[in-house]
């Protein structure tokens, strides 16, 4: 007979030891995940698809005239500014020299030209949008299916050990899911896969504890950034997109400082060209 060595097999675990708490720890971490998984995809609904759609409705709406309108008052601040240096350089008795000033000018406003340059951006992004394919709403329900439970087999915040190729077939699910690309979501939820739950061991325990502590510092996070979503632009201009009456009103507001703008841009070059003729 085979004899086995005094200290017995180390590679044996040994027989697992019962702990009464175990399970109920286990099915309350579930639950967190669950929750979590829930939020998470909540989160994403609200930035990825319903503000992108809210701010193209709102671009569409009034976006080309908001645009205009601050264009035009750039172009006036920028010209009033011009004006007071070529009169200082005047008082001065100094060589008023264009390209000088204009170069100055170019650094003095190029905070505003990025924001012109953003405006314009977004303007584009919501035409480029309005002109995709909408989802169906049997597409869309299986779209949301789809990316959750990719959320949870995937998403580092539940599987914070995962890393690597796991890692980034997440991130490709978020752009699918940004994207409406419902064939892309069906390709990686049949490579996602399930992670193997810790067992009842002491140790096991303590990572369940571990996690249930990590989860809630998550979640309560997850509810704040939700939270601060539902209350910052775009997503404020729900209502206001869906009111004709609203609409009518804010253009109308926008029509009416841009026809002002226009009247100073006048006054500016005038001023301008008597300085400069």
């Amino acid at each position: 007979m085979e004899k086995r060595p005094a200290g017995g097999n180390k590679a044996d675990p040994g027989p697992l030891i019962h702990y009464p708490d175990f399970e109920k720890l286990k099915a309350a971490v579930g639950k967190l995940r669950t929750e979590l998984s829930m939020l998470v995809l909540e989160k994403d609904e609200l930035l990825l698809v319903e503000c992108r759609n809210i701010e193209m409705l709102y671009m569409l709406a009034v976006g080309g005239l908001e645009y205009k309108a601050f264009r035009l008052q750039c172009r006036v601040l920028r010209l009033r500014r011009k004006a007071e240096m070529i009169q200082a350089r005047k008082n001065r008795q100094e060589r008023v020299s264009l390209p000088e000033i204009e170069e100055a000018l170019d650094a003095q406003f190029a905070e505003y030209q990025a924001r012109l340059e953003e405006k314009i951006g977004r303007v584009n992004a919501a035409l480029e949008r309005s002109r995709g394919q909408p989802l169906s709403v049997e597409q869309a329900r299986e779209l949301k299916k789809r990316y959750r439970n990719i959320v949870k087999a995937l998403h580092p915040d539940l599987h914070p050990e995962l890393g690597g190729a796991r890692l980034q077939l997440f991130y490709n699910a978020v752009t699918a899911y940004e994207n409406g690309d419902l064939d892309g979501l069906n390709l990686i939820s049949a490579m996602a896969g399930d992670t193997a739950p810790p067992d009842a061991r002491e140790d096991g325990i303590k990572a369940l504890a571990r996690e249930k502590a990590r989860l809630e510092g998550l979640l309560e996070g997850l509810r704040d950034r939700i939270a601060r979503i539902r209350a910052e632009y775009p997503y404020t201009m729900k209502a206001f997109v869906r009111d004709e009456k609203q609409i009518g009103a804010r253009k109308a507001e926008l029509e009416a400082a841009i026809a002002q703008w226009q009247e100073a841009l006048a006054a500016c070059q005038a001023r301008i060209r008597e300085m400069t003729g």
